[in-house]
């Protein structure tokens, strides 16, 4: 038996490895870059010229008190993007591309921001309202309203709720788990056989208490946990960029060098087009968009359920969340990693890479650092992506699901944390990079489609910002057809 499971997870894994490698060659490198390109253009620099418009923003209350505020729902969103991502991917794109991955994590940042504006402002749009007046929403939505398939949104629903409850949150239990294997206690502990394979007893028994912790969580009974940890993680992510700005300044010297050197390799032909799978361009792309999500579909089902007096309003925040992500978080990692003069190239991978770098500076205290960021990150970033897979859930039934149907969903949540704990790093991020591919696949040509009704969205935006008022949308201002729940 244990020989069998061992056959069909070996071919299981260099199948998702081929899919992968030809996904990211042949159609996703060209269809983010197109599509951020087009949005920008056409938006004229929208994440650029209204950077200051989505600060403003964000500082907005909703009218209801009880209703989610434009800030809440980046809140929801920005601790699904923020988290293992923005050390370990970073790192991993950084050891495996070089320093001209960093240079390509910012470039599919800065266009994606485009995209993942109009994605946002087209879940507003098309919103619905639940029972007790607030809102709810995403791609499936929009994909059933404006082009009247309930199959697509469907389809898109399932890959989601895989990428996220499956994919993306074994990949965050790896992440963290993956940060002890530095310390002397992981070797030490030994290893232990389950299904005749032999674990390490640490990733088992991190697994196994991660996994405990959000079932607490998921099942009713984590309030004090999501609540302190939700005030926790932006204190957080505040102290950790603070620390790349003390590591940058004790290294000042070497950041016009480590600048040169991401500008240099991100445009050396050999470095992008020779072993395509594994060039700076390639890695900075892959782990740049794993980290911002912007435009594969995700935090669109966050920008639904704020109350907004118009649906550019959280376009532009969630725009901003892209920003934070990667322009601010990710570079901390890149800087602290490459301004201490650590040799990239010298096999670590991942967490252990930024922890290295940092003891170079603070001794045992900068591994001990970035394990406990990563526990605070991993956390939020479980509980922030299971919230996209319920209003998936909810879409696929057609109605709120019922208890049985959550707690056997919770189930499978929870022993897939444990699960990922215990795989390989290539695996996991393999099977991660493939089902977020297939979420961008379905929302990017969706978004190219419907572009035109956010455009027209954002020049209505504009136009009563322009004449001094505080923009209310209408459908009917945009000669919008299709029926809205919010905007009649």
């Amino acid at each position: 038996m244990n020989e069998v499971l061992t056959a069909l997870y070996g071919g299981f894994t260099k199948a998702v490895g081929l899919l992968n490698d030809w996904m990211y060659s042949y159609i996703l490198i060209i269809m983010l870059l197109a599509v951020g390109l087009y949005f920008t253009l056409r938006t004229k620099l929208v994440q650029i010229r209204m950077l200051s418009e989505s600060i403003r923003v964000v500082g907005e209350k909703p009218k209801d008190g009880n209703s989610i505020s434009a800030f809440q729902a980046l809140m929801v969103s920005t601790a699904s993007r923020v988290g293992t991502g923005n050390i370990v991917g970073v790192a991993s794109a950084i050891a495996a591309g070089g320093y001209g991955a960093v240079f390509w994590m910012w470039l599919i940042a800065i266009i994606g921001g485009a995209s993942a504006f109009v994605e946002s402002t087209l879940a507003q749009i098309y919103k619905r309202k639940d029972p007790k007046g607030g809102s709810y929403g995403g791609p499936s939505y929009y994909i059933e309203a404006a082009l009247h398939s309930r199959f697509l949104g469907v389809i898109f629903a399932i890959i989601l709720i895989a990428t996220y409850a499956g994919g993306f949150n074994m990949l965050c239990s790896f992440n963290l788990i993956s940060s002890f294997t530095g310390y002397s206690f992981y070797e030490a502990m030994g290893t232990v056989t389950l299904f005749g394979k032999a674990f390490s007893k640490v990733a088992v028994a991190g697994g196994a208490i991660l996994a405990l912790l959000v079932a607490v969580c998921i099942f009713g009974g984590g309030r004090r946990i999501v609540k302190v940890t939700g005030v926790m993680v932006p204190v957080m992510g505040v102290i950790y960029i603070l620390m790349a700005v003390v590591v940058m300044v004790l290294n000042i010297g070497a950041i016009p060098g480590v600048l040169v050197k991401i500008f240099s390799e991100a445009f050396n032909l050999q470095a992008i087009f020779g072993s395509f799978m594994g060039s700076c361009m390639m890695h900075g792309i892959k782990r740049g968009l794993y980290s911002n999500e912007a435009g594969i579909g995700s935090a669109p089902n966050a920008a639904a359920t704020a109350d907004v007096s118009h649906p550019v309003k959280q376009g532009l925040v969630q725009m901003l969340s892209v920003f934070i992500d990667t322009i601010l978080v990710c570079t901390a990692t890149a800087m602290m990693i490459l301004s201490t003069g650590f040799d990239i190239k010298g096999g670590l991978d991942g967490a252990p890479l930024v922890q290295a770098s940092l003891a170079t500076i603070f001794g045992q205290f900068g591994p001990c650092f970035i394990t406990f960021a990563l526990l605070l990150f991993a956390f939020t970033t479980l509980l922030g992506n299971l919230f996209y897979c319920e209003g998936c859930m909810n879409y696929i039934a057609g109605r709120k699901v019922g208890r049985v149907g959550t707690t056997v969903f919770n189930v499978a949540a929870v022993l897939l944390v444990f699960i990922g704990a215990l795989l390989k790093i290539q695996d996991v991020w393999n099977i991660a990079d493939v089902l977020m591919g297939f979420m961008a696949i379905i929302n990017l040509p969706v978004i190219v489609i419907l572009g035109g009704t956010a455009m027209k969205a954002l020049e209505d935006y504009s136009a009563q910002r322009a004449s001094g008022k505080d923009p209310a949308f209408k459908a009917a201002a945009i000669g919008l057809r299709e029926r809205t729940d919010f905007w009649n």
